[in-house]
């Protein structure tokens, strides 16, 4: 059995599985694979041997973890496996070779008190899936293994998949992905493949098929201050003394304009501009800028270059944030101390033109001009990912337009993505492959924050779009 009788096949086994796979994704769920914090290794190890299971289940070959290090620590494992064994075509053509990506590494569940259920108890409410993870990215990833498992075990004539497959999952992603791009750079050989499946992106809008086609890159930098040599009683010394925290915020407050423009110098120079088609594409997008202040946002108002719309802003553009500012007496009560040193973690997220390196100059170039009186600042880059514009106009992409059109029943939208998937650039850097980012999350699935969900449906719809776009790839060779 192959093409269109092949997809069926597996398709039907996913329905006839589905709870199984569900209460599975349970499982991993359940594992705080928290890759940036130390006392979680042994739980990402755990997650790790947890993915390689189900991939020889599934019925993949040569699984193993590949474990990982950088100049700096000891990283935490790489899952891979493979079946490279697709029959060639009637014309004697091999069949391509696809890579699939996910990780299995999660970001910190805090504020624990702002979750209606426990991070690490996965809960089903109104069709949702709740946990730390859900769609960032276990239950994406875990698509994918269903998939294969699906097309395996549903194949005519025993285990195959319509084509050749590896597989390579990371517990790093949510840190920066050291470790995998070290052995994208030292070990492509053993990733050979014609294109990349990434999982890691969210949908448009509910019900409404999307592949993401642009990514925005990244630095993500700690600013420290410093100032006296020691903690100093205000009363004492306030006046005289330079405070470290009063600094940040001037320094801060320079970098970016009040109508959200950055204010470094040379900071946009280079950067490309989105075509004419995309604009014209975007502003066709069912997008109510209200709708999404009130309820995915939740502020007051929206912020930003005004001369820009809202998709333009979050899609093209580059951003400066700060996401914290550790230091000094937090606890309760009073203490009138002005600290030694402060720190703030600031990010800046980059569009295509825009190099991670020469960004991290030119920012700390200009803080280190702007460093007030009787401050000595520290800038260091904690890690960065290139920006990264896929071509619509190949194959796989094709492939996967139309597999997601045929399980949602509607037209497939291509849109860009704010966030940052560094391993996509290193893809295209190394390998020299082309990446289909087919992502099932949606605006509201709280990524990152309190209460993170993934949509069941889109879960089940997830696997099926996948078993499709691999069986039209094999077809299509």
């Amino acid at each position: 059995m192959s093409g269109a009788g092949a997809s069926e096949a597996a398709v039907g086994y996913a329905r006839e599985q589905g709870k199984r796979f569900v209460e599975e994704l349970k499982e991993l769920l359940r594992i705080p694979s928290v890759s940036t914090a130390p006392e979680h290794v042994g739980d990402v190890r755990k997650a790790a041997e947890f993915v390689a299971d189900g991939l020889r289940a599934a019925g993949m070959e040569n699984v193993r973890l590949i474990e990982t290090k950088t100049a700096t620590h000891d990283g935490h494992p790489l899952v891979y496996a493979d079946w490279l064994h697709a029959e060639a075509s009637a014309e004697g053509k091999p069949k391509p070779t696809v890579l699939l990506y996910g990780h299995y590494d999660v970001q910190p569940a805090e504020p624990l008190d702002e979750w209606k259920s426990p991070p690490f108890e996965p809960t089903e409410r109104d069709g949702n899936i709740y946990a730390r993870g859900a769609v960032d990215d276990k239950g994406q990833m875990w698509m994918h293994v269903k998939a294969l498992e699906s097309l395996m075990k549903a194949a005519d004539g025993g285990a195959k998949l319509p084509v050749n497959v590896r597989v390579i999952v990371e517990g790093e992603e949510e840190v920066g992905g050291e470790g995998i791009a070290a052995f994208v750079r030292e070990h492509g050989d053993q990733l050979k493949a014609d294109a990349a499946l990434v999982s890691d992106t969210e949908m448009f809008a509910a019900e409404l098929p999307t592949l993401c086609v642009g990514l925005r890159g990244m630095i993500y930098t700690e600013l420290e201050a410093r100032g006296a040599a020691t903690d100093l009683h205000s009363g004492m010394y306030g006046g005289a003394a330079p405070n470290p925290f009063v600094a940040l915020a001037q320094i801060i407050a320079k970098l970016k304009n009040e109508d959200g423009k950055i204010a470094i110098p040379g900071f946009y120079d280079g950067i490309e501009e989105p075509t004419k088609a995309e604009l014209e594409a975007w502003r066709s997008l069912p997008f109510d800028e209200e709708e999404y202040r009130k309820h995915e946002v939740g502020s007051t108002e929206l912020t930003g270059e005004a001369m820009f719309s809202v998709l333009e802003r979050t899609w093209s553009r580059p951003t400066m944030d700060v996401h914290g500012m550790p230091g000094g007496f937090i606890g309760v009560g009073a203490k009138t101390v002005i600290p030694a040193k402060a720190t703030a973690k600031i990010s800046f997220r980059l569009v295509p033109g825009m190099k991670p390196e020469e960004t991290f100059a030119k920012y700390k170039k200009f803080v280190e001009g702007i460093c007030p009186k009787g401050i000595q600042v520290k800038v260091t880059l904690i890690h960065s990912g290139e920006p990264i514009v896929v071509s619509t106009d190949n194959a796989y992409v094709h492939a996967a337009t139309e597999a997601m059109a045929e399980v949602f029943g509607k037209e497939t939208v291509f849109v860009r993505g704010g966030g940052s998937i560094p391993i996509v650039g290193d893809f295209v850097r190394e390998l020299g492959i082309p990446t289909v980012m087919m992502g099932f999350g949606l605006p509201d699935d709280n990524l990152h924050a309190p209460n993170e969900k993934f949509h069941l449906a889109n879960f089940h719809r997830g696997i099926e779009s996948i078993v499709r776009f691999l069986d039209k790839v094999g077809a299509g060779a």
